[in-house]
C-alpha cells in the first residue's frame, strides 16, 4: 500500500486551509467571527449578602445554592455587602442575642465569599447583567428594618438604590426566602412568592409575611397555587418587572428542595439576561 506522508506535511496547511475556511464563514472576515465570539459571553451576576449566619445574617445554604448553580450556569460572580453594623449578633447555638458582640455586615459576608467580596456602594449596573439577594435574617435586620417595623420598615439605602438601578435598567433581580420583602418595599407593583399563606400546621412558619407584603404595595404570589405540582423547587417569575423569587426556607422541608428551588430562580434570572 502507498506510504503516508510524515506528520509534519500533513499538518502544515492544515493552518492555512483553517484561516481560509473562517474567512469564508465570517462574513466580514476573521475580525467579525473573533467579535461574535466576545459578544456570546458569559452572565455577570452580582450577589449581595447581609452577613454570615440564618439567624442575625445572610443563610449559608442558600448563599451556597446561589452559588453552585450560578456556577453551573457559566455566570461571572462577584459579591457584595453593604459596609454597616449589624443590627445584633446572635448566639447560634442558643439562638439569643449576644450582647457583648458586634460585627460588621460586610466583614461577616466575607467569610462566605472567601475574602473576595467588595462594598455594597461599588456595585452598578453597568458592571452587571444580574443581581441576585440570598435570604436569611440579615435581609430583613442589616439590609432593612423588616424584622422590627414589618410594613413601616426602612430599606438601606445602598440596596434601595440597587434595586432601583437594576429594575431601571431592565436588567433581572432574584431574591429567596425573606428577601423578596426588599423588592415589596422598593418597587411598587412588584410581583413576589415567598410560599403559602397559612402555616399549615407549622410547616410554613413565615406565612405571615405575605400579608406584610400586600401592606407594603406588592402583590404576593401565593406558592399553594404556584407548586401545586412540583412543590418548594420553583420560582415565581415576575416577567414584567424581572423580579425571580422562591421561598426556600420560608417552608420547613427538605434541604435538597430549597436547592432545587433556588436552582429554579438562579435559572430563570440567567434566562432573562438573555446571555
Amino acid at each position: 500500500p502507498p506510504s503516508l506522508p510524515p506528520p509534519s506535511a500533513m499538518l502544515t496547511p492544515r493552518g492555512p486551509a483553517l484561516c481560509t475556511a473562517l474567512r469564508r464563514a465570517a462574513p466580514a472576515g476573521l475580525a467579525a467571527f473573533h467579535s461574535s465570539a466576545r459578544r456570546c459571553r458569559a452572565a455577570r451576576v452580582a450577589v449581595v449578602l447581609s452577613g454570615c449566619g440564618v439567624y442575625d445574617g445572610t443563610e449559608i445554604h442558600e448563599a451556597s445554592a446561589v452559588l453552585v448553580h450560578l456556577s453551573r450556569g457559566g455566570a461571572e460572580v462577584q459579591m457584595y455587602a453593604p459596609d454597616v453594623p449589624q443590627m445584633h449578633v446572635i448566639d447560634h447555638s442558643k439562638g439569643q442575642p449576644a450582647e457583648a458582640e458586634s460585627r460588621n455586615v460586610l466583614v461577616e459576608s466575607a467569610r462566605i465569599a472567601r475574602g473576595k467580596i467588595a462594598s455594597l456602594a461599588k456595585l452598578t449596573t453597568a458592571d452587571h447583567d444580574a443581581v441576585i439577594f440570598p435570604g436569611g435574617f440579615g435581609a430583613a435586620k442589616n439590609l432593612s428594618t423588616f424584622a422590627v417595623d414589618g410594613k413601616d420598615c426602612k430599606v438601606n439605602r445602598e440596596v434601595e438604590r440597587v434595586l432601583k438601578d437594576f429594575h431601571k435598567a431592565g436588567k433581572p433581580i432574584g431574591l429567596c426566602c425573606i428577601s423578596p420583602v426588599l423588592a415589596a418595599k422598593v418597587l411598587s407593583g412588584a410581583e413576589v412568592t415567598v410560599g403559602h399563606e397559612e402555616e399549615e400546621g407549622g410547616k410554613w412558619p413565615y406565612a405571615g409575611t405575605a400579608g406584610a407584603i400586600k401592606e407594603l404595595g406588592a402583590k404576593h404570589s401565593s406558592a399553594s397555587a404556584l407548586f401545586s405540582l412540583t412543590p418548594f423547587y420553583e420560582a415565581h417569575v415576575d416577567t414584567k418587572n424581572k423580579v425571580v423569587t422562591t421561598p426556600a426556607f420560608m417552608c420547613e422541608t427538605a434541604l435538597h428542595h430549597i436547592f432545587d428551588g433556588i436552582g429554579a430562580m438562579v435559572k430563570n434570572v440567567l434566562k432573562l439576561t438573555g446571555k
